[in-house]
């Protein structure tokens, strides 16, 4: 299964850094861009912290391909 995510394009709708959203959320830099190439799967947690900082839910940031 393959991750996509909308993070990128959330951070640009609320014209936010990487490195902003990390601080947020507790993680590295390095996580939201390893989450945001599909390099990552989040855990639960840390998919809705993200959901909750951009005012969405976990699915509509996050989808699983088959």
């Amino acid at each position: 299964m393959e991750l996509k995510t909308r993070i990128k394009e959330y951070r640009a709708k609320y014209n936010m850094k990487q490195e902003e959203l990390a601080s947020l959320v507790g993680v590295r830099r390095e996580t939201i861009g390893n989450l945001e190439n599909g390099k990552y799967n989040p855990s639960l947690k840390l998919a809705m912290d993200i959901a909750k900082i951009f005012h969405t839910t976990v699915e509509e940031l996050f989808e699983f391909y088959d």
